[in-house]
């Protein structure tokens, strides 16, 4: 399709002689290619396509790691496309950037660039008698063993995890490594790897793995040995910004176009959104929901359950620059869940409809803990749980519930932030698919107690792989980032009845901790469906009918 934007009231016309900057931003949802003018930061055009989700089993979430090259050629190719149709030649694209889902984990052979198995997604759990193993290995037998190198706990999130489980269950990944034919990597090695046949990586996604050390952005040979990994499997590891390769996909309309930036998406939305100072804060509201501050030029080990992290190095004689990073497994993935599995709505843009029916969720509160709890619990033994639900409770509060979860989620964020600072976030700059929910954004300052800063440029994640990209190609953007206008939301409730709602959601996040034990993983098996571990309206429907049973045999004995 065609987009055409508009930028201070004018329809968007490319400068005659700029550089347009190409930019993959490859999510856990959708592909998407956009191109933005290296001398305004504008977005010309775009084009997006859903990727599936798999959930085989309780916990696991997959993807073909085909589908997702696939889907992002196809909309490089729409995406150019739609320039032809504005009059502009694809040529005038200089380079492109690569912002990526991290901490999913793709391994293929060497020889024949086939993958091995499906993608295991960030979220996916399936790795928590892994973590147990690792941590009972450890000097500490605590999850805190290598935060000191690396910046994380071992948890079920992060790729190194993932990689041991992948050589203890799949024989043919063992195999590869034996013989030195084992390639992996997170998305961003993936892709690079099929679009321009180089094996390499950056430093952000890289930090997401446990196996880099923060203090000198390479691998380190300790962490690789905890987990049983030869060194020389892995990927290069670069800066954010340089040349990585050439597209050479014979049939792409940009070959021979240079790949010059690669930033993880959230650290791609915290140089999108301009937050190029220490202090500067975001809040990306996508599948999930990931806050960052940038701490500057040394890494801040957090004592509050927040990860420390690579935002990004600009070049390789570069120093690299550090964030904390809150980060939150179930956002926007929890209202697909609506649509997709239990069938309420019919669409995601309907929820902020529905919720705007009902002025509250009438005592109904939602934890969305599909997989476990992020940050600050770290918990994979929490599982969803919606309490307080009534006889009049309606599709509106449910709705309304979930998106007062993904604020509630935040907020916990928000307040971690504030305890490692030492200061008071009156204000947070968000970005993602969600923010344009007019009534989430809203929430979320009612519920937080702060000021929530959206800017003009919604497509944040992608622009801030587009400026690494032009700094790789020797062009400054980080000046457009600084100069997009904003819409603003200010707190409307009083103090005391957001600490009472936010008291009532921590006690429903207690209650969901503990929940999934080991001898439920064999319960519910997907069979592959796209629902998978996130329940169905059949398990729902069940479930009321099982609870509403029970309450006429109660009724009933106490009738007698």
């Amino acid at each position: 399709m065609l987009n055409k934007r508009w930028h201070n009231g004018r329809e968007l016309q490319a400068d005659a002689d700029s550089v347009l900057i190409g930019s993959i931003d490859q999510g856990t949802g959708s592909s998407r290619f956009l191109v933005f003018s290296s001398s305004t930061g504008a977005l010309i055009t775009y084009h997006q396509e859903e990727v599936d989700i798999i959930y085989p089993r309780n916990g696991w979430a997959e993807a073909n790691p085909d589908q997702l090259v696939q889907s992002v050629l196809s909309c490089i190719s729409s995406a150019v496309s739609n320039l032809a149709a504005l009059g502009i030649a694809a040529n005038r694209i200089g380079c492109i950037g690569i912002a990526n889902q991290r901490e999913t984990l793709v391994a293929w052979d060497r020889r024949t660039g086939e993958p091995v198995h499906p993608a295991i997604l960030w979220l996916d759990a399936r790795t928590e008698q892994t973590v147990e193993r690792l941590i009972a290995t450890t000097r500490s037998r605590s999850a805190a063993e290598f935060r000191s190198i690396c910046g994380l706990p071992i948890t079920t999130y992060f790729t190194g995890v993932k990689i041991r489980w992948l050589l203890d269950n799949v024989p043919a990944a063992r195999e590869l490594q034996s013989s030195g034919n084992l390639m992996m990597g997170t998305v961003d090695t993936w892709l690079l790897y099929k679009l321009t046949g180089e094996y390499a990586t950056d430093v952000t996604n890289a930090s997401r793995t446990m196996l880099l050390d923060l203090a000198t952005c390479q691998w380190d040979p300790r962490l690789c040995r905890f987990f049983g990994l030869d060194q020389k499997m892995l990927p290069k590891v670069c800066s954010s910004a340089e040349l990585f390769g050439r597209i050479s996909v014979a049939d792409c309309p940009l070959a021979g176009v240079p790949i010059t930036g690669i930033l993880g998406d959230q650290q791609a939305a915290l140089v999108g959104q301009g937050c190029l100072e220490s202090g500067d804060t975001k809040n990306t509201y996508g599948s999930g929901c990931f806050m960052l501050c940038n701490t500057g030029l040394s890494p801040v080990v957090s004592s509050s359950g927040l990860l420390t992290t690579v935002a990004y190095q600009l070049g390789r004689s570069a120093a690299p620059v550090y964030a904390l990073e809150g980060s939150v497994a179930v956002a926007g993935t929890a209202i697909r869940w609506l649509r997709d599995s239990l069938g309420i709505v019919g669409s995601v843009a309907e929820t902020e409809t529905l919720a705007g029916k009902v002025p509250d969720t009438a005592g109904c509160y939602f934890v969305p803990a599909f997989n476990g709890l992020y940050c600050p619990y770290w918990r994979s033994d929490a599982r969803g749980l919606i309490v307080g639900l009534t006889g009049a409770t309606s599709r509106e509060h449910l709705c309304r519930a979930a998106l007062e979860a993904v604020c509630y989620q935040s907020r916990e964020l928000l307040d971690c932030m504030e305890t490692e600072c030492g200061t008071t976030l009156n204000r947070i700059k968000v970005d993602g698919g969600m923010t344009s929910n007019r009534l989430l954004m809203q929430l979320q300052a009612d519920l937080a107690g702060v000021t929530v800063v959206r800017p003009e440029m919604a497509e944040t994640t992608a622009l801030g792989a587009a400026v690494a990209a032009a700094w790789g190609h020797g062009i400054d953007m980080t000046a457009s980032v600084r100069q997009s206008s904003v819409t603003e939301f200010y707190p409307m409730t009083g103090p005391v009845d957001r600490l009472r709602k936010f008291q009532r959601w921590l006690d429903a996040v207690q209650r969901s901790i503990g929940w999934h034990r080991q001898e439920d993983d064999g319960e519910g098996d997907a069979g592959g469906s796209s629902a998978g571990s996130l329940g169905s309206a059949g398990h729902l429907a069940f479930a009321v009918f099982l609870v509403g049973s029970a309450a006429l045999l109660a009724l009933s004995l106490s009738v007698k």
